[in-house]
C-alpha cells in the first residue's frame, strides 16, 4: 500500500496514510452504505440487488449465445454445436458465478465491502507492516484490477444499449425502415443516461430492482416458452457435451470459449456491490431468480436453434413472439440502461476508493443525495466515460463487432481477484496450503484458459480495453511513486515538530488571537505552511492544531473513532481524522466531533493554512523526466484541497513553495 502517498495534491493537506485502523469500525457484514438488511427487509434488499448487481449479466442473453454459435457455424453438426455451446454456457455460469463468487469469494469481505480495491486493502492488512515485496505485489495487483474495471466500464454501456436497440432490425413490419436509425438512437439514449448523472439517480434507483426483476422473468418465460421446441436441449446439463464440443473443434473450440465467457460479464459486480445489499440478499437473488431465469433463457435459445437452425444468426430476437415483440424490445432497452447505470455508478465508487487509497490525485466528487452515502457523482469520470462510449459506438457500429473487444478486461479483473484471494485465504481464513490449492488451482486454471481464449480477440478490438487499462496503470503508478518521492523529500527538508517546540521556547514569536489549523500529511514534522507563517509573517496563533487526514484499510470508520486528539504542549495539539476508503472527507463535520473531546473552537473564526507546492521536474528525481512531467500534470489538475475537504473558502490561507522532484 502506498501508505505515504498523498491522495492528491500540490499542498501539504493530503489524505495520505492508509494506516491499519485502531478500531473494528465499519458496517456489519452485509450492511454497507448505511443499509441494514433487517431494517429494510430481506426481500427488499434482494430485489434492490437485482437492479444494481445483476443488470450487466442480465443483458448477456441478447448477444452471448449468438456470438458463440457464430464461430461454430461451419465446423460441426448443428446438434453438437448447440448442445456443446449451451452446456459450456451453463457450466461457465455455475463455476464462475455460483461457485467462485457466490459460495467462496463473497466470504472474503472487508468489513462487509467487496471488490478489487477492498480485497487489496484486506490482503495488505493481512500481510501487515512486514509484507515487504509481497505487499507491493498485492498493491500492483489492486492497481491492475482497478484499471481493468474501467476498461470494462467503457464497453458495457455501448454493447448493452446497442444490442437492445438492434432489436429494431427484426421488428415486425418496420425493421428495415428503422435499421439506419439504430446508431443515432443508441447514442441518444447513452447521452441522456450520462446527462442525468449530475442530477442523481437515487430517485430512479428504487425502480431498478422491480424493472430488472421483471426483465429476468421475461427472460425465463421466453426460455420456457421455447423449451418444448426440442426437449433434447436438456442434455446440455451434462458437461460431457461441452467437453466433446471443445475436443471436436480443436483450436476453434478454444476461440469459442472467448464468446462463451460473455455470459458471465458482470459477474464481478456480485462481489463489488456486496456492501450495498449484503451477502445473503445477493446470494438469494442469484440462486432463486437470476440463475434459473438465465439458464432457462439459454436453454430456450438452444432449443429454438435445434428446431430451426436458421435462428442461430440472432436466437434471442428470433425467440420473441410477434405479439410481444415491442414490449420485450422496450424492456430490453430499459434493462440495458439500468445495466449501464450500474457500471457508471461502479466507476464513480471505484474512483472514490482509488482517490482515498492514494492511487489517483484528488478528483471532484459530488454527493447527489443527503441520505444515501453511496450516491456520488464524479464529473471528470462521467465525461470521460461518455466520450469513450460514444467513440466505441461509432468506431465498432454493431454489437457483433463490440463483442470482439468485450471480455478481456473482465477475465483479467477476475484473475486479479483470484490472486488476491490467495493472501486472504492463507492469512485471514488460515487455510492450509493444500486446502488453498484445492480451491484456487482449478479457479486459476479456468481463469487462464478464458484469458488465453480472449487474448485471441486482441487483433479484432480487444486491444482497446488493454491499452486503456495500461494507461491507467501508468497514471496510478506514476502518482503513487511521485507522491512517495515528494513525501520523502518533504520529510527530509522539514523540521521535526519537537525541534520546533524548542526553537519557539527559546525565541517566542508574536502571538495572534484565534485558532490556526495546519493541514499536513505527516503530523510528526512541522507543516510547510507553519514554517512559512513563522518565517514571513513572524506570527504564531494562540492555539494551533496540526491536522492530518488518514485513510484506513476499512471501508468506513465509526463516528466515535473518527477523531483522535493528542496534546503536544499548551500551544499545539495534533488531530488525526480517520476516514474509510469508501468515505468522502468533510473536515468541518469531523472537527465538530472535537468539541465532544474538549477541543472547542468556532470554525468561522478559525484559519486553515495549506502549504501549496509548485513542483519543478528534475532528472535526478528517481523517475524518468517524462514521468516527472506526468506527475506534475496530475498535481496541477488535482481538485482544489479546499473543495475536496469541504473547508469554508473564506477561512483558507495558502502559502506556497517551489520544490524540485
Amino acid at each position: 500500500m502506498a501508505s505515504e502517498a498523498p491522495g492528491a495534491s500540490n499542498s501539504d493537506c493530503a489524505p495520505t496514510s492508509t494506516d491499519i485502523p485502531h478500531q473494528d469500525g465499519g458496517p456489519p457484514n452485509g450492511a454497507g452504505h448505511g443499509h441494514d438488511a433487517k431494517g429494510h427487509g430481506f426481500l427488499a434488499m434482494a430485489l434492490g440487488s437485482i437492479g444494481v448487481v445483476f443488470g450487466d449479466i442480465g443483458t448477456s442473453p441478447l448477444y452471448a449465445l449468438r456470438e458463440a454459435l457464430a464461430h461454430s457455424r461451419s465446423t460441426t453438426a448443428t446438434e453438437h454445436a448447440v448442445l456443446g455451446v449451451v452446456s459450456l454456457v451453463l457450466w461457465t455460469m455455475t463455476l464462475f458465478v455460483t461457485i467462485k463468487y457466490v459460495i467462496f469469494f463473497m466470504r472474503a469481505d472487508n468489513k462487509g465491502e467487496g471488490g478489487t480495491l477492498a480485497l487489496m486493502a484486506l490482503a495488505q492488512k493481512a500481510l501487515g507492516k512486514t509484507g515487504g515485496k509481497r505487499s507491493m505485489v498485492v498493491f500492483f495487483l489492486g492497481v491492475v484490477g482497478a484499471a481493468l474495471f474501467y476498461g470494462d466500464g467503457i464497453i458495457t454501456p455501448a454493447i448493452s444499449v446497442l444490442s437492445a436497440v438492434e432489436g429494431l432490425k427484426d421488428a415486425p413490419g418496420v425493421g428495415h425502415a428503422l435499421t439506419p436509425y439504430i446508431l443515432p438512437i443508441s447514442a441518444g439514449i447513452l447521452i441522456l443516461l450520462f446527462a442525468v448523472q449530475a442530477k442523481g439517480t437515487h430517485r430512479m434507483a428504487s425502480l431498478f430492482g422491480p424493472f430488472t426483476a421483471v426483465w429476468f422473468l421475461i427472460l425465463g418465460a421466453l426460455g420456457a416458452y421455447h423449451l418444448a421446441d426440442d426437449l433434447s436441449i436438456l442434455r446440455a446439463f451434462n458437461p460431457w457435451y461441452g467437453l466433446r464440443f471443445l475436443l471436436e473443434n480443436g483450436f476453434l473450440g478454444f476461440v469459442i470459449l472467448g464468446s462463451v465467457f460473455l455470459v458471465v460479464t458482470g459477474a464481478e459486480a456480485l462481489y463489488a456491490d456486496m456492501g450495498h445489499f449484503g451477502k445473503k440478499p445477493i446470494q438469494a437473488a442469484w440462486l432463486c431468480l437470476v440463475f434459473p431465469c438465465l439458464a432457462l433463457n439459454y436453454l430456450g435459445q438452444g432449443s429454438l436453434v435445434l428446431d430451426h437452425p436458421a435462428a442461430r444468426h440472432n436466437p434471442f430476437w428470433e425467440m420473441v413472439p410477434s405479439f410481444a415483440y415491442w414490449p420485450v424490445l422496450l424492456m430490453a432497452t430499459v434493462a440495458t440502461v439500468i445495466a449501464s447505470q450500474a457500471v457508471i455508478t461502479g466507476a464513480f465508487s471505484m474512483t472514490q476508493q482509488a482517490v482515498q487509497l492514494g492511487l489517483l490525485p484528488r478528483i471532484e466528487i459530488k454527493r447527489t443525495s443527503e441520505t444515501q452515502a453511496g450516491q456520488i457523482f464524479v464529473p471528470a469520470v462521467n465525461q470521460f466515460l461518455l466520450i469513450g462510449v460514444l467513440v466505441l459506438l461509432f468506431a465498432f457500429r454493431s454489437s457483433h463487432k463490440l463483442a470482439s473487444a468485450y471480455g478481456i478486461a473482465v477475465t483479467g479483473a477476475m484473475f486479479v481477484d483470484t490472486l488476491l484471494a490467495y493472501v486472504v485465504i492463507r492469512r485471514v481464513w488460515k487455510w492450509s496450503l493444500w486446502q488453498t490449492g484445492l480451491l484456487l488451482i482449478p479457479l486459476v486454471a479456468l481463469d487462464c484458459v478464458f484469458i488465453a481464449s480472449n487474448m485471441l480477440k486482441i487483433p479484432d478490438g480487444a486491444w482497446l480495453p488493454l491499452v486503456f487499462g495500461a494507461a491507467l496503470v501508468l497514471i496510478m503508478a506514476t502518482w503513487t511513486r511521485g507522491a512517495n518521492i515528494l513525501t520523502a523529500k518533504t520529510r527530509r527538508d522539514s523540521v521535526p515538530l519537537i525541534d520546533l517546540m524548542e526553537i519557539l521556547r527559546a525565541r517566542a514569536p508574536h502571538r495572534a488571537p484565534g485558532t490556526a489549523i495546519f493541514l499536513t500529511s505527516d503530523p510528526d514534522m512541522t507543516p510547510v505552511a507553519l514554517m512559512h507563517n513563522l518565517k514571513h509573517n513572524k506570527v504564531l496563533h494562540e492555539r494551533n492544531v496540526i491536522l492530518t487526514v488518514r485513510t484506513t484499510e476499512t471501508p468506513r470508520v465509526r463516528e466515535e473513532d473518527r477523531v483522535t486528539i493528542e496534546k503536544v504542549n499548551d500551544d499545539f495539539k495534533k488531530v488525526i481524522v480517520n476516514y474509510g476508503f469508501m468515505e468522502s472527507p468533510n473536515i468541518p463535520k469531523a472537527l465538530a466531533v472535537c468539541r465532544k473531546q474538549g477541543l472547542k473552537f468556532d470554525i468561522m473564526a478559525t484559519s486553515f493554512f495549506l502549504g501549496r507546492r509548485s513542483i519543478v521536474p528534475s532528472a535526478n528525481s528517481g523517475m524518468p523526466l517524462w514521468q516527472d512531467r506526468l506527475f506534475i500534470y496530475l498535481m496541477k489538475n488535482a481538485a482544489n484541497p479546499t473543495d475536496f475537504f469541504k473547508i469554508p473558502p473564506g477561512r483558507v490561507v495558502e502559502l506556497g513553495a517551489q520544490v524540485t522532484v
